[in-house]
């Protein structure tokens, strides 16, 4: 979304924190789609009543190549990204994705850290490709989990995919090293808030990282109302009932999921409560879509072309300068303000923007 606003901050580089927005932000996080294409069908992203096999995805030409992403994501790590995710659509269905997380394992940050390199996916063809992942230089994987019953993951998957082999998937990630797994789940009322505690017990005994999300409203063919939405509230009290958990402090500024500690010792959770707790204060992520447009809010209606720039010939300075000029104007607070435009605005699907 974007607003006329005054000027709230300084909008120059600053040695420490990179480019700055209009709101003192950041530039430290940058999700790259490699995919419009996903094979799951999940009701709140790609529902398969408008996706369905007639749907005419991003021709091959016009998605970035394996080498373009790699280019810009070395700008955008000059310019202050930490953090790369690799996202799809479902990333692990572009061919020989191991490469790309080859070629961007080396990148460093100014001051000679390693960039923390991560991927988020629905865990189909991880019994494949965890291993490789792992080797070519993943060490975070996200896997999307909605629920441990069968039939309710069939029904939201869209595509009547077994819970259990996405289970497998994360098993195979498990034995790749790729530890703990972050698993996240999209809660709709009516769908699968019943399934809270079952998966909360499973992560506790598993030992991996749940993250309850929100349903959103991104893009603009999921169907989404406020009432659907079962709000971060009412996830803590159910798991505090069941096993008393107590808040922790964010590791960083621009952490998105709120983070709970059991007070057994048995682990954490997150909730990540884009609806009744906004977070834009603190967003520091910028999303890279598949054919290669820049995104700064989830929520956003258009991009910033960068494809057409690669491809024509922009060197890395006029790259780096258009995307800091994109990025100190930055002015996107579209959860905090959802409440005064939710319906009146249109929005980018969010498998186009990598989630």
């Amino acid at each position: 979304m974007t607003e006329t606003i005054e000027h709230q901050g300084p909008t120059t580089f600053d040695g420490r924190d990179g480019r700055l927005d209009r709101f003192d932000r950041a530039l430290r996080d940058l999700r790259i789609s490699v995919t419009d294409r996903c094979n799951f069908r999940c009701p709140y992203c790609m529902p398969k009543e408008v996706f369905g096999r007639d749907y005419a995805f991003l021709p091959r030409a016009e998605i970035l190549t394996f080498e373009e992403i790699r280019r810009l994501a070395g700008i955008f790590v000059g310019l202050g990204v930490r953090k790369l995710r690799v996202t799809g659509g479902e990333p692990l269905v572009r061919h020989d994705l191991p490469d790309l997380v080859a070629m961007l394992a080396p990148l460093r940050t100014p001051d000679g850290q390693p960039v923390d390199i991560a991927l988020t996916t629905n865990g189909s063809a991880l019994r494949r490709l965890a291993r490789p992942l792992a080797d070519a230089g993943l060490r975070r994987i996200t896997v999307s989990l909605d629920s441990l019953d069968d039939d309710t993951f069939r029904r939201m998957n869209g595509v009547d995919y077994p819970v259990a082999r996405v289970l497998d998937g994360i098993a195979a990630a498990r034995e790749a090293g790729l530890t703990p797994v972050k698993v996240n789940v999209v809660l709709r009322r009516g769908l699968n808030e019943s399934s809270v505690l079952s998966l909360a017990a499973w992560a506790r005994a598993e030992g991996h990282v749940l993250r309850f999300i929100e349903y959103m409203d991104v893009g603009t063919t999921n169907g989404w109302r406020l009432d659907d939405v079962v709000p971060a509230a009412e996830v803590v009290a159910t798991i505090d009932a069941a096993w008393p958990i107590e808040p922790l402090e964010p590791g960083y500024r621009g952490e998105v999921a709120e983070r709970w500690r059991y007070r057994d010792g048995r682990g954490e959770l997150g909730i990540i409560a884009s609806v009744t707790r906004p977070f834009c204060g603190d967003c520091t992520r910028a999303r890279l879509s598949a054919e290669g447009k820049l995104y700064t809010c989830l929520f956003s209606a258009s991009g910033h072309d960068l494809r057409e720039l690669l491809r024509a010939g922009a060197t890395d300075d006029e790259l780096t300068s258009r995307i800091g000029a994109i990025w100190t104007v930055r002015a996107d607070r579209y959860s905090e303000l959802r409440a005064q435009a939710t319906d009146r605005l249109p929005k980018v699907e969010m498998f186009a923007l990598g989630g």
